[in-house]
């Protein structure tokens, strides 16, 4: 059976549709169009009335949550991580790796492959980003120093053979020796490269851009802090017009005002929201791993050693909420920060981030407060976040 899904607008790739009407069948978007005054096509009526339609949100950079880690790489983890994410507007994803040690992370993506593309599981995972052990020790964060390896094509291609070509972004420090030649080499095949956990001089990180570098990871995060003489990777992002950049908009991780610079300095077609989510995601405050390394968390806050912060347990619903709020932009152009911006990055622009006639029926519902009330999976409808 047809189902016939009305709402207030809708966010389609050019434009925003009001009182679209959409039909659904078998999981995929039959039509879209607005509503006249003929009668709405035959099919079960679904109305989310005073809400808008927007694409499915898309996470490329996510480590785990409701007490589970990517790392694990086993059903129950996969399942329990996407049918969380799933319910709060996300239907795809990036499971995202953490340094840890080679046999470890070899096994991990070795694992990760088998859920590749799987539809079983709740949100979609189209692919992997490997975040380590290519980083900068004096920009690690929540990397395990010890387990930090210089960058090596013969090392990335073990990495590479085990996910089975299925690596589709890379976080690398483009300083370390050997980063250029292994961003080159992962480039041609088709891995998109983000800079990040970086001490990279202004030089270094435009060498990076220069060698296939896309993207950067966590804006303002493990970087090189600004300098006006030199602006190291930080300045790069904000000012090279050709690079997307990863934001964690939690208000913890980047001040609201940082965040206004970003907006003003990377706009509607680059600028990229993720959560760098850990397992303590929908979890209550305690003990955690990231890898192999203790966290804690407290009030949300995840950090190790000191003060160290240590991925987040925001949600991507709610950074799109947040950015909406500290910038004053409109959400059919938020929406688009997590859900298009990253398809087109990681080169699924094709599968995600767009609702059109013969593409997967997955929309975020967002009401008039600009929070995701529920979400349609493959034509399904999920229970509320």
């Amino acid at each position: 059976m047809k189902t016939v899904i009305t709402a207030a607008r809708l966010i389609a790739p050019e434009e925003v549709i009001e009182n679209p009407v959409v039909v659904v069948e078998d999981g995929v978007i039959e039509s879209i169009a607005a509503r006249g005054a003929a009668a709405l096509p035959a099919g079960e009526h679904v109305d989310f009335a005073g809400a808008t339609l927007a694409p499915g949100l898309f996470d490329v950079h996510i480590h785990g949550s409701v007490g589970h880690d990517i790392m694990e790489a086993t059903p129950e983890a996969f399942g329990r991580i996407g049918h969380f994410l799933a319910a709060r507007g996300v239907t795809s994803y990036l499971p995202t790796t953490v340094t840890a040690p080679i046999d470890w992370t070899l096994r991990s993506l070795e694992g990760l492959v088998k859920f590749i593309g799987s539809t079983e599981y709740g949100a979609k995972p189209l692919g992997i980003h490997l975040e380590g052990p290519f980083l900068s020790p004096h920009k690690r964060g929540a990397h395990a120093a010890h387990q930090l390896v210089e960058p090596s094509v013969a090392m990335f291609d073990r990495f590479w053979q085990a996910a089975e070509g299925h690596i589709r972004l890379m976080t690398i420090a483009p300083e370390l020796p050997g980063a250029l030649e292994v961003i080159e080499h992962a480039t041609k095949l088709g891995v998109r490269i983000s800079m990040g956990h970086s001490d990279a001089n202004s030089d270094q990180a435009a060498k990076g851009t220069a060698a296939g570098a896309a993207s950067a990871t966590h804006t303002y995060n493990a970087m090189r802090a600004f300098d006006h003489r030199n602006p190291g990777l930080l300045g790069e992002v904000l000012s090279n017009d050709g690079l997307y950049g990863e934001l964690i908009c939690d208000g913890l991780h980047v001040a609201p005002t940082a965040v206004k610079i970003y907006w003003k300095c990377k706009g509607a077609d680059k600028a990229i929201l993720i959560t760098d989510a850990m397992a303590a995601t929908g979890m209550p405050d305690g003990n955690y791993k990231l890898g192999e390394l203790d966290v804690r968390v407290k009030d949300g806050v995840c950090l190790i050693g000191e003060n160290t912060l240590a991925g987040s347990t925001l949600t991507l619903n709610r950074a799109v909420k947040n950015f909406a709020e500290f910038t004053g932009a409109p959400i059919a152009e938020v929406a688009k920060l997590a859900s298009r911006n990253p398809a087109r990055m990681a080169g699924f622009a094709d599968q995600a981030g767009a609702l059109a006639a013969g593409r997967s029926a997955d929309f975020a519902v967002i009401n008039a407060k600009n929070e995701v009330v529920e979400t349609i999976l493959r034509g399904q409808v999920l229970a509320k976040a």
